[in-house]
């Protein structure tokens, strides 16, 4: 990549406005956020700008970084830090934080990533923070919709470890950091936004 170019990715320009509309409330009171898988940055320059009462903290993998902040260079947000480096099956950031957020990531970790990264939220989201986390998910161990069976094929395709994560065993993982199932948002082309509470102090 070039100094003076920044990734793109057309999915997060289609799907931003409608995550925004869910996360701006379920956001509205939190001070500190946690990105989870920033991909380009295209989710954490529009968020932050839009939700300016919030510290949207991005991380990903380290090879993602640089197209990062060639978003954030360019936005110039006050709201916004640098990225951080993050592995889920590895060291997280120091907690607590208010909010954590992710989107496209739990169907492209291998299930022990997923598995890690439920553990890392349950070490860092604050007692009353809530995890939002977009995309296409199964429900009772079968798709729902058409285009979602293709798209898990194609995954598998690419890595037979990649594919699309039920929402039951997604609510075990939960669970089991003593996070609760509070809302469950459809979205447009057969997504959702998942929302977990963790219990006020």
């Amino acid at each position: 990549m070039q100094p003076d170019e920044k990734p793109y990715a057309p999915s997060c320009e289609e799907n931003k406005a409608p995550i925004l509309a869910v996360i701006g409330p379920l956001f509205r009171d939190a001070r500190r956020l946690l990105e989870i898988g920033g991909g380009t940055g295209q989710h954490a320059v529009c968020f932050a700008a839009a939700l300016p009462h919030l510290r949207w903290q991005t991380s990903d993998v380290a090879d993602n970084l640089p197209g990062i902040r060639a978003w954030m260079d360019e936005a110039a947000l006050p709201n916004l830090p640098p990225p951080l480096t993050l592995d889920v099956l590895g060291a997280w950031p120091e907690g607590p934080f208010d909010a954590v957020f992710s989107a496209n990531t739990a169907h492209i970790m291998p299930v022990e990533a997923v598995a890690a990264m439920f553990r890392g939220v349950g070490e860092v989201l604050a007692p009353g923070g809530r995890f939002a986390l977009y995309g296409p998910f199964n429900v009772d161990g079968g798709y729902t919709s058409d285009s979602n069976r293709r798209f898990d094929a194609w995954l598998k395709t690419q890595n037979p470890r990649m594919g699309l994560r039920d929402l039951e065993d997604l609510a075990t993982l939960a669970e089991q950091q003593g996070l609760t199932l509070a809302a469950n948002h459809a979205m447009p082309v057969n997504n959702r936004t998942l929302v977990w509470e963790r219990a006020p102090a």
